[in-house]
């Protein structure tokens, strides 16, 4: 077998179903070998390598499979940098595998050399190049053993073009050797005891709950424990959905844009559990001021994340479900925090998250809410990164897991749509809505010929708003309304579906918004939607930078 012919092989092995992948001249052998093969997986083509990888990572975030792409060398593997990146932030299995010019030549500045390992290695949880053909299997097995065990991150497997022209006649090793690299997933029992004592003891206890909580597939154990020992929960941005949205206890997302009995809990807490949360500075604001009065309790897979930022007191090296698993094996006396409980509960009616309805254009809050009514709260929501991804996050509650896909750590425009297409293929049978900036979707919207090709039925909805709606916000908040380069321009989005043949619709009228949305989500076609929303509306409430999240603006009062 060549070398192409042996990957393919081994991608059956490792039973991917989906390969989102662009041809060039270093991948011409493995085209070669895919076209000539029956490979029971799909292959989907984007427009751009950039839509490949990030519709590889709304399959990961959806089906908790890793996803695979193929790019050429040199400019192919460079325009796979910034969903590498997003991945690695935000903890999502992928295999990456990118051609290379021959191994002759590599390192002369040959057609199309790009130092890929020299690249992706910041943005990696693990890279190599191949070296001779007969490691290639072995590889292959270990690139997806490591994407997808312990904390889940991208792999890049480079592959020099002259690996995959040459041939092979025995059978090769293809068992996993990675002695150094060996996760803990189990908690010390120890820890497991000190956690419990200190609940025991809390008067005003706190749950965190991340995305290591999804990861961990963990929902269900995170929803028992909470339950058995009645704990406010807080989430961070990518944990919602790890507890139901609509549960009392749930107090909302924590962070610059949380609610304010969110925020307010961690300040004013005794104990927070944190599970499955990395603790960023989008969440914890001013660390001087985060949970000052809290003794603090982490449960994480990854040892690096624990103390890095917070000063963690309880340390629980674990995953999140074998984490819960332990506590809710443990007897402990519940805590009487029935003041508490009943002091946040006040917070959320007397601070709840608030807007003002437009009479002129759409309130983007409310088609949130729409949205969320027309899908029963039951679609999966994609996001770029700004205003209307906080719009979503703060007002579409999400009851299930794996549900919400958005860019978090990286914070990357261009991301929702083609993230949506990877989770409508993951999840077919699934509503997916991706819900757009207008400035974002201008960065990847040639990914429409991906829908109109293999037939999606994702429901594009444009939050338009004429600007980079959060750049915006900022300079109106910090830099007296002086809106550099800001305010943009966009084609007209009715044609520009229409121009993919795919249906377009504008609307700019509440009344019109509830009959649209419910036509749309009833329909099998993808479609694009221009929602004219107000020009000026601003993320309320808001914690300025460098300031306590219990310094937040723009709170009801």
């Amino acid at each position: 077998m060549t070398g192409a012919e042996l990957l393919i092989e081994s991608l059956v092995e490792a039973e991917v179903d989906t390969l989102f992948g662009y041809p060039g001249g270093a991948v011409l052998p493995i085209y070669d070998a895919l076209y000539r093969s029956n490979a029971p997986f799909k292959h989907i083509l984007p427009r751009h390598e950039q839509g490949a990888v990030h519709a590889a990572e709304g399959y990961a975030r959806v089906t908790g499979k890793p996803g695979v792409v193929l790019a050429t060398s040199g400019p192919g593997a460079t325009n796979l940098v910034t969903g590498i990146a997003d991945a690695m932030m935000d903890s999502l299995p992928l295999v990456i595998f990118t051609g290379q010019v021959g191994s002759n030549v590599i390192g002369t500045d040959a057609f199309q050399e790009t130092d890929v390992m020299g690249v992706t290695t910041p943005i990696t949880k693990y890279n190599c190049q191949l070296k001779q053909l007969s490691d290639l299997p072995r590889v292959v097995k270990e690139a997806f053993h490591i994407a997808s065990t312990g904390r889940p991150g991208p792999v890049v497997v480079d592959i020099p073009k002259n690996i995959s022209t040459a041939s092979l006649s025995e059978k090769c090793n293809s068992e996993v050797c990675l002695p150094g690299y060996q996760p803990t997933t189990k908690p010390n029992p120890l820890q497991i005891i000190k956690l419990t004592d200190a609940l025991a003891n809390a008067k005003r206890p706190v749950v965190l709950a991340g995305a290591g909580v999804l990861f961990g597939g963990a929902s269900t154990e995170l929803k028992q424990f909470v339950d058995q020992y009645q704990l406010p929960v807080t989430t961070t941005l990518l944990g919602l959905g790890s507890f139901p949205g609509t549960n009392p206890l749930n107090l909302g997302m924590a962070g610059m844009h949380g609610t304010y009995a969110a925020n307010m809990a961690i300040y004013e807490c005794d104990l927070l559990i944190n599970i499955g949360a990395r603790f960023d500075d989008r969440l914890t604001g001013s660390l001087e001021h985060f949970a000052p009065n809290a003794k603090v309790a982490h449960i994480d897979i990854d040892p690096a994340e624990i103390g890095k930022n917070v000063l963690t007191d309880i340390p629980v090296v674990s995953d999140a479900k074998e984490g819960l698993l332990a506590l809710l094996n443990q007897s402990v006396n519940l805590p009487q925090h029935e003041e508490w409980k009943q002091h946040l509960q006040d917070m959320k009616q007397e601070f709840p998250l608030w807007y003002e309805r437009s009479g002129d254009l759409l309130s983007p809050q409310w088609l949130i809410e729409e949205v969320y009514r027309a899908s029963n709260g039951e679609a999966i929501i994609t996001t770029d990164v700004g205003q209307h991804q906080m719009w979503a996050a703060q007002y579409y509650l999400f009851d299930k897991p794996n549900k919400w896909v958005t860019s978090g750590g990286l914070g990357t425009m261009g991301f929702g749509f083609p993230a949506a297409i990877g989770a409508q293929l993951g999840a077919p049978d699934e509503l997916v809505v991706a819900i757009v900036g207008d400035g974002g979707f201008q960065m990847t919207m040639q990914e429409l010929s991906m829908i109109k090709d293999y037939q999606l039925p994702v429901k594009i909805l444009i939050v338009n708003n004429g600007s980079l709606g959060m750049v915006r916000q900022w300079q109106e908040k910090f830099y007296d309304e002086r809106y550099s380069e800001s305010i943009i321009s966009s084609p007209d989005f009715v044609k520009l579906a229409e121009s993919y043949g795919i249906s377009g619709v504008r609307v700019d009228k509440e009344a019109d918004v509830p009959g649209m949305l419910n036509d749309i989500f009833a329909n099998d076609d993808p479609v694009v939607v221009d929602c004219r929303v107000t020009k000026m509306e601003c993320v309320f409430p808001m914690v300025p930078s460098g300031k306590g999240n219990h310094e937040m603006i723009g709170v009801k009062k």
